[in-house]
């Protein structure tokens, strides 16, 4: 397909496999080029069912529709796991508010009561909230969707390992068993949050490993590629997800693979803008070490983002807890005060 979208690609995964289940070598050679030049790319025929993705954003637009008591009978400050909705302008990013709410949600578990101290981001497992009365059928397209994503997402994670020189199954471990994957459902207004301005969300990395966003066709979202200075827009493509990675790939790569910088630009006043960003992430007890990359790749490898105030880690679970205390600071007070991020 060709790319319509600047220097966005667009990669179509119904490609990724010959007829003898092994991948095809020009998806391959697709992805590994986006993967390392921009971090970003866009990609169609990932297998959702037809209408899915309309009906997931028409029962999101009748949640945010809800009335206000409805959505903070499930306020995250009632969660110590981070689960349910965050209020407007509420979740921080670099500091500063988002002109955003949401509805965060996990897979569903019992909450872990007693962790070794050296391991806060077990509480992280737990319930999440949802509208079971209020709109019932919110949870069950949530999950499927979460379903698919997980798929979409352990197959581009295969064919990134196979663009790196990797067997197919190389990241397969850190995923087995339970995979701590993290779904929001977002909505933005602009105008309404005075200390966002016009900051849907601020500029960051993703701290897991493939990101994969369903947005619709309002508009905002903004890339910084490697080496840049200049901001690209991501056109919104009906029904494509656009695909990122975050900085478990960047540190099992050594800057190969970067966690690419991006931001979101408030809407205008008045205009809705809903968006569904899923994680695709390992289990929270896994740690990336660096992958064996031939000498060629290696000579490709920027190294790490050097941000002190944001150092990466190789443990997934306190990279992500981590950001999870930065953007919800009012939960972590409430719960966590010894954690708190300085």
């Amino acid at each position: 397909m060709p790319n319509t979208s600047g220097s966005i690609p667009i990669i179509d995964l119904s490609t990724a496999r010959n007829s003898d289940g092994s991948f095809n070598s020009d998806f391959i050679e697709q992805l590994r080029d986006a993967a390392h030049r921009v971090g970003f790319f866009q990609i169609v025929g990932y297998g959702a069912a037809e209408g899915q993705p309309a009906e997931l954003f028409d029962v999101i637009k009748r949640f945010f529709d809800l009335p206000l008591e409805d959505r903070l009978a499930l306020d995250n400050r009632n969660s110590p796991h981070f689960r349910g909705y965050t209020r407007m302008g509420t979740e921080m990013t670099a500091g500063r508010a988002d002109a955003r709410e949401q509805l965060d949600y996990s897979p569903e578990s019992e909450p872990v009561g007693d962790y070794p101290a050296d391991e806060p981001y077990w509480l992280l497992r737990g319930p999440n909230q949802w509208p079971d009365t209020a709109l019932p059928e919110l949870k069950d397209k949530a999950m499927a969707w979460a379903e698919l994503m997980s798929k979409v997402g352990a197959e581009l994670l295969s064919a990134i390992g196979v663009g790196l020189g990797l067997p197919e199954d190389y990241f397969d471990e850190p995923f087995r068993g339970t995979p701590h994957w993290m779904g929001k459902l977002v909505h933005y207004v602009g105008g309404v949050v005075e200390e966002a301005g016009d900051q849907g969300v601020g500029s960051h990395a993703d701290y897991g490993f493939v990101t994969l966003l369903l947005q619709d066709m309002v508009g905002g979202l903004e890339v910084l590629p490697p080496g840049s200075t200049e901001w690209l827009e991501v056109e919104p493509i009906e029904g494509a997800l656009v695909v990122n990675l975050g900085e478990m790939l960047e540190v099992a790569t050594e800057g190969y693979i970067a966690a690419t910088i991006h931001r979101v630009t408030a809407p205008p006043p008045g205009v809705d803008r809903y968006s569904v960003p899923f994680f695709w992430s390992p289990r929270l007890d896994a740690v990336i070490d660096p992958v064996p990359l031939s000498a060629e790749l290696k000579a490709q490898a920027r190294g790490l983002s050097d941000d002190p105030n944001n150092p990466m880690l190789s443990s997934f679970g306190k990279n992500m807890l981590k950001g999870r205390l930065r953007a919800h600071p009012d939960v972590t007070e409430k719960y966590y005060p010894d954690l708190v991020v300085q």
